[in-house]
């Protein structure tokens, strides 16, 4: 019996990846929104400053995330609460003034839009994959079980509720976003060339001193979304150092704080490094978003099909997992949809985007040469995560 923990270290490895590359993008993200910003303001900022933003961010998020999970946490909740709260009243002010006919659209409250229409499966795979990186870090908060009271309670509530609230608003806002744009050929192509579509839909449905104060709130949480992918990748990363896998200084925390510090700086300096390096190579800030993100998607993609086969090795194997066999169903069907996203995006893309699944491969196949070459190391890791899990 012997999968199940392996698998779930090769899914925890590959889930490193993931919040890595997160991490990186993320970086991206915040010299995007700041862009937004300062061009909101009036500000003509050279092309290069972007970089310089990216190393500030990756400073004040090493100095913040060296202090207290709570302390971290606080800050990503409030700057993520208020982020909420302004793309709640943008898309609020959008759905009624389209359903007004205030709007500078014509096509009004179209709900087809929430329907897949005509578009082939294919394209409907290639959007889940962005639908992916959306969701995304929803699960992070299950890093910081050994530095959470009553985590058995509190991490699957707020597993929950993220996933409920998230995919709510998540819904609402895009809803709102894509009827801004409008629905017809021109409205959809401004908002899938639109750099930073809050901005623009601000500027136009409110005003300009909305825009740059939702330019200002999405560099914020930009830079808290850093922070929880960072402190997560460090706690998964320390997670695997404290049980035998890579450097043992990965493995230490802070006598007082707990926090793996070793594991934070090499995780905020690496990403914070990739960002800089790909700018340096001629890459903009957008680009470092969408390249790092797709990979850090696929990555996802590929942990998340080793949950499902956890859970199918759980179901088979007998009445530990109390789980019913006729719920396999879904893992099975979660398992044969990731394959397929997968393959969708290795066939028929174009350049860079044709190299990222398989930059997510390679990371991915380390990790099973690490199973393969030492079973017993990769057992133990796994077998401790699930012990913990369900302890």
């Amino acid at each position: 019996m012997t999968l199940g923990p392996r698998a779930g270290f090769f899914g925890g490895f590959a889930l490193l990846g993931t919040y890595l590359g997160f991490a990186t993008c993320i970086m991206g993200a915040c010299a995007v929104f700041f862009t937004a910003m300062t061009d909101e303001m009036g500000l003509n900022l050279p092309g290069w400053f972007w970089l310089v933003v990216v190393a500030v961010c990756g400073l004040v998020a090493l100095v913040l995330n060296l202090r207290d999970s709570a302390i971290v946490a606080r800050t990503t909740l409030v700057i993520g609460f208020v982020g909420i709260a302004a793309m709640l009243v943008l898309a609020a002010v959008i759905i009624i003034r389209v359903a007004n006919g205030s709007a500078p659209v014509s096509t009004g409250v179209d709900v087809s839009t929430l329907t897949p229409g005509g578009a082939p499966m294919s394209a409907i795979v290639t959007a889940s994959v962005f639908g992916f990186l959306s969701w995304a870090g929803f699960e992070s908060g299950s890093s910081l079980g050994e530095e959470t009271d009553q985590p058995k309670r509190i991490i699957p509530r707020s597993l929950l509720l993220a996933v409920i609230v998230g995919g709510v608003v998540y819904v609402f806002v895009m809803f709102a976003q894509t009827i801004g744009y409008g629905t017809d050929e021109k409205g959809v192509n401004a908002f899938a060339n639109a750099s930073s579509t809050l901005t623009e839909l601000s500027s136009t449905y409110i005003g300009s001193w909305f825009a740059v104060l939702i330019s200002v709130i999405a560099f914020c949480v930009a830079f808290g979304s850093f922070l929880a992918s960072s402190m997560a990748a460090s706690r998964l990363l320390f997670a695997l150092a404290r049980d035998g896998f890579g450097p043992a200084a990965l493995g230490r925390r802070h006598s007082d704080t707990k926090v793996p510090t070793t594991a934070v700086y090499f995780t905020v300096i690496l990403t914070t490094a990739g960002a800089l390096v790909t700018g340096f190579f001629g890459a903009t800030s957008v680009d470092v978003y969408y390249w790092f993100a797709t990979i850090a998607t696929l990555c996802m993609v590929i942990a998340y099909g080793m949950t499902a086969v956890g859970v199918i090795w759980d179901t088979l194997g007998g009445k530990k997992a109390g789980i019913p066999k006729w719920e396999l169903v879904f893992p099975v069907l979660a398992v044969v949809y990731l394959v397929y996203v997968y393959v969708v995006q290795v066939v028929g893309q174009d350049a860079p985007y044709s190299y990222f699944p398989w930059v997510s491969a390679a990371w991915c196949l380390v990790g099973l040469i690490i199973v393969m070459s030492r079973p017993k190391l990769a057992q133990r890791i796994g077998a401790r995560m699930t012990a913990e899990d369900l302890d």
